[in-house]
């Protein structure tokens, strides 16, 4: 052990999830449906209907992070569970749901953290107003997210808007904000994504207006983009990738505006994305108090791929190349400790506010004979050599880290409803097809973590 890196005593480690990857009950307690909850299961996916069962078994699943020395949990709140239509009442229920959830994670001393987008638009305001295409749904957003934040600031001081809010600046796009009608065009993937800065920011100002003890940051899906050879035009393209798909974001959640380079391409390209004087004015009181984002793995790009014409936001779909000095997971997912380090020293580099990864994980193929413990000894190497690298970044680099929270270390679906893809350290006894018991295991991951958040890390 290395007396000279000592994480703070306050460093947060837990684990993240989303509301439909987790809690079933679909259709209990006057939850309204979501665009999840009509997605039928396929040969090699599942439906949403009961996931993991959480809505019923959060005291279980709580007493396992406990267990194992986590001190801070993510989760969301579903829209459609505590207001079902979106834009009408809200459902005590509902809300009281997620009251029993906090007090039960406050009682075990595990902070709460709670995300209030993760995809999941309720159904009638994707079928009625095409999602985030409408400033009525962003109005609808913001009054609910008005509402939590009312409600549960009393005991929850950390807060995120947008799960990954830098998809919906990428294809991605029309698959998570509950676009149902359209081209899919450029402007209709700019307009979705100022409607969700707006929503954003907004909820931010809301927060730092009335709450001096609440805090709140933006969230990207963090990608380190590596240029495939040192050719310039290969350099200049990663550059142009990293700065529409995550400087943009960040840059806008801290009061800068949006980056001039992506405001060139939009009045060269004459793409409309309804930005509003009231909004530019709203753009300059924002603030975030933490810069969150996931991290799995990193991409390379050669500019050579790029078809012309391509917006940068876009370079990644086409001109994305295999690493050859990194091993990948079974989805093809490279594992690169150092460029999570190279993420969180970039951005506290760039912005000098506390950094906070809130999505790190490996996705493995694992089944259970019924007996014997999961010997997931390829997730212990992966989270050992991340949280290593958090931590030369903080002590090398002198980067200032709030915590590291896992992604779904309790097995849950993956977001493309894979069950099989599997992030725990813990085992749900389900498959895509059979639910089975849901009973949990510990893996030997779990008995890793255990001893590793013990000791807040030291011995890393």
């Amino acid at each position: 052990m290395n007396s000279n890196r000592k994480l703070p005593a306050n460093f947060f480690w837990g684990n993240s999830v989303s509301s439909m990857q987790t809690e079933g009950a679909w259709n209990e307690d006057g939850k309204g449906l979501s665009v999840y909850d009509v997605r039928p299961a396929t040969e090699n996916t599942t439906d949403w209907h009961v996931a993991i069962d959480e809505y019923h078994r959060y005291d279980e699943d709580l007493d396992l992070m406990k267990e194992m020395n986590m001190n801070m949990y993510r989760i969301q709140i579903s829209w459609s569970r505590v207001c079902p239509d979106g834009d009408g009442k809200f459902n005590e229920k509902g809300i009281a749901f997620y009251d029993r959830l906090v007090d039960a994670m406050l009682k075990r001393g595990i902070e709460p953290m709670i995300c209030l987008y993760h995809f999941d638009m309720p159904l009638h305001l994707a079928k009625e107003y095409n999602g985030f295409m409408s400033r009525h749904v962003v109005d609808a957003f913001v009054r609910f997210g008005k509402k939590m934040i009312d409600h549960f600031s009393d005991r929850v001081k950390y807060w995120i808007v947008f799960n990954e809010h830098n998809l919906y600046f990428q294809d991605e796009a029309f698959q998570i904000s509950g676009y149902e009608k359209g081209d899919k065009t450029l402007d209709d993937m700019y307009t979705i994504f100022h409607h969700t800065m707006m929503s954003h920011i907004r909820l931010a100002n809301y927060i730092h207006e009335k709450y001096d003890d609440v805090k709140i940051g933006g969230m990207l899906a963090y990608a380190q983009i590596y240029p495939e050879t040192c050719q310039p035009s290969d350099i200049f393209a990663a550059k142009q990738a990293q700065e529409f798909l995550d400087f943009n974001i960040y840059d806008a959640d801290t009061g800068r505006g949006y980056s001039p380079q992506v405001m060139q391409y939009v009045k060269d390209h004459n793409i409309k994305m309804d930005i509003t004087d009231e909004d530019l004015e709203e753009m300059k009181k924002a603030k975030a108090d933490f810069l969150a984002f996931s991290y799995y793995s990193s991409n390379v790009l050669d500019s050579n791929k790029i078809p012309e014409n391509t917006a940068p936001n876009r370079y990644l779909n086409d001109a994305t190349v295999e690493n050859k000095f990194l091993k990948t997971n079974d989805w093809g997912w490279s594992i690169d400790p150092l460029g999570f380090r190279n993420a969180i020293t970039t951005m506290y580099d760039r912005y000098h506010i506390p950094v906070f990864p809130i999505e790190n994980g490996i996705g493995l193929k694992e089944t259970w004979d019924g007996k014997h413990m999961i010997e997931d000894d390829e997730r212990i190497a992966y989270h050992r050599d991340h949280i290593k690298a958090l931590k030369d970044a903080v002590f090398i680099d002198g980067a200032k880290v709030l915590g590291y929270l896992g992604w779904g270390l309790i097995d849950i679906p993956s977001s493309h409803a894979d069950v099989e893809k599997r992030y725990g350290a813990v085992y749900v006894n389900r498959t895509n097809h059979d639910l089975k018991d849901l009973k949990r295991v510990p893996k030997k991951s779990f008995y890793w973590f255990q001893k590793v958040l013990k000791d807040n890390g030291d011995e890393l």
